[in-house]
């Protein structure tokens, strides 16, 4: 038992002590592999920063190099700036002395063309300006006479045909008046039933109408004549209801008389009344109605205003309907455009002045008081309307056989025509012929030269236009001419 148990515990002791061999073996060799784990750590963290070390050196070897080569470059750069510089100065340097040598001989050369032309600088300057002056007046008037023309071409063909097809439609009879009613009578023994005994009929009849009966040589005719037509007509009717009537005598003439008046009054109102309504305008004061139906009784130039009026109206109209503006504003402004030719015996101004006034009082529209102002060109046209009615006005003036005039006016109004245009400098002689209508006016050569020509037509136009009367247009012709002339001896 003893030796069993001797056996079991060397057993132990010998077990034990192979494991503590084998613990410290394994430990020894634990330890030797930590020993190579750290030394080989070591050698390769020393490895890579010296690769580190040894990349970073490079790196800023070639940095360095760059920064070398950069800092090269940098030099060459500034010495050839350097190098521009210096040849810029050359060149500055350069420039200023032959600057300064040709100053030099700009001088001589100024001084020696003023030697030769015989002007100085200041001379020569002011006559080349005054050429270019010249020159640029010249090729200014050719430009404009080429825009006109261009203009007129298309103006010109667009507005005759707007005129001529207002005219076309237009068929209003040619009326020509005079002061006097030549009245028939059916035998030669009523002139002294007129006349009365000593005288009394017909004094009668002249106090109570305001008109001069003329009873002469002439068979079977009494002739009534008073510058107011109202009256006159007054007196043409009621002479004629005396002679129809037979009972001649100043209690009977005084009853007719006024039993004409009447008479001749409703016309009047009914005469307004039909123009209105022939012309289709509506919404008149019946004061101005009324004054209309005395345009009647009153002409201009022999043609009666009454019938001038609608036929202005009525051609402005057309003109306003194929411009596409306002028509019955067109034909209201040309129906009231004389409305003051009927208040000029009874006030003072002029048709114009008094027609803005009765216009303005019976509450007209601005447009329509502006076609009677500036039909006259006497203020600015506001609208175009303005315009079309001035238009209408002139076609209805000037159209054959519409207007007639006293001897001494028509040559007044040439002597004044004459005496406008030779008003102007350079203006040799003045011819008005075609009756007014066409004014020539001869110019000095050395005077007026082409484009002053030109300008000159312009200038006589208006200055016609502002000072003088008349009707339709006036054409302005400016005739130059040059002449040269020698003699053979």
């Amino acid at each position: 038992m003893f030796e069993i148990v001797a056996a079991v515990l060397g057993g132990g002791i010998v077990a034990g002590t192979a494991l503590y061999l084998l613990d410290h073996r394994l430990r020894a060799r634990a330890a030797r592999a930590a020993e190579d784990a750290a030394r080989s750590l070591e050698e390769t963290r020393k490895s890579i920063a010296l690769a580190a070390k040894e990349e970073v050196v490079a790196a800023r070897e070639q940095l360095q190099q760059q920064l070398t080569r950069r800092e090269q470059s940098l030099d060459h750069k500034l010495n050839a700036v350097d190098q521009r510089d210096q040849d810029l100065r050359r060149r500055e340097e350069q420039l200023e002395q032959r600057a300064r040598g040709l100053g030099q001989r700009e001088h001589e050369i100024v001084a020696r063309l003023e030697q030769v032309a015989g002007l100085s600088a200041h001379d020569a300057k002011q006559e080349l300006i005054q050429r270019l002056e010249a020159a640029a007046r010249d090729d200014a008037a050719a430009l404009v006479r080429d825009i006109k023309e261009q203009a007129k071409k298309t103006a010109d063909r667009e507005a005759k045909k707007i005129v001529a097809l207002a005219i076309q439609r237009i068929a209003a009879e040619q009326t020509a008046e005079s002061s006097v009613s030549a009245i028939p009578l059916p035998s030669d023994e009523l002139k002294g039933r007129i006349i009365g005994r000593e005288g009394r009929n017909i004094r009668a009849f002249e106090a109570a109408t305001g008109v001069d009966v003329i009873i002469d040589d002439t068979p079977d005719t009494v002739v009534v004549s008073c510058f107011d037509p109202v009256r006159r007509e007054v007196g043409r009717l009621s002479l004629e209801r005396l002679i129809a009537d037979g009972r001649i005598h100043p209690g009977r003439i005084e009853e007719v008389v006024k039993k004409a008046q009447a008479d001749v009054d409703a016309g009047i109102v009914e005469a307004g009344e039909q123009a209105v309504y022939e012309t289709g305008i509506h919404g008149l004061h019946p004061e101005m109605v009324r004054l209309v139906g005395r345009m009647k009784y009153r002409t201009s130039y022999g043609q009666n205003i009454l019938e001038h009026s609608k036929e202005v109206a009525w051609i402005a109209g057309i003109i306003a309907a194929e411009l596409k503006l306002d028509v019955l504003l067109a034909k209201r402004g040309g129906l009231l455009h004389d409305i003051g030719k009927v208040l000029t015996h009874e006030h003072d101004g002029t048709h114009v002045q008094l027609g803005v006034e009765v216009a303005t009082k019976y509450g007209e529209q601005p447009a329509v008081i502006n076609c009677i102002a500036a039909h006259h060109d006497d203020v600015p046209h506001e609208s175009s309307v303005s315009v079309v009615v001035q238009a209408a006005d002139a076609i209805s003036g000037s159209r054959p056989g519409a207007r007639r005039e006293a001897f001494e006016t028509y040559v007044k109004r040439l002597t004044q025509l004459e005496e406008i245009a030779s008003e102007f400098k350079g203006v040799e002689k003045v011819f008005a012929i075609q009756a007014g209508r066409e004014v020539r006016v001869v110019v000095t050569p050395d005077a007026v030269d082409d484009a002053g020509a030109q300008q000159l037509t312009e200038q006589i136009a208006r200055k016609i236009e502002r000072d003088l009367q008349y009707p339709g247009q006036i054409r302005v012709v400016v005739i130059r001419e040059t002449r040269a002339v020698d003699f053979a001896r």
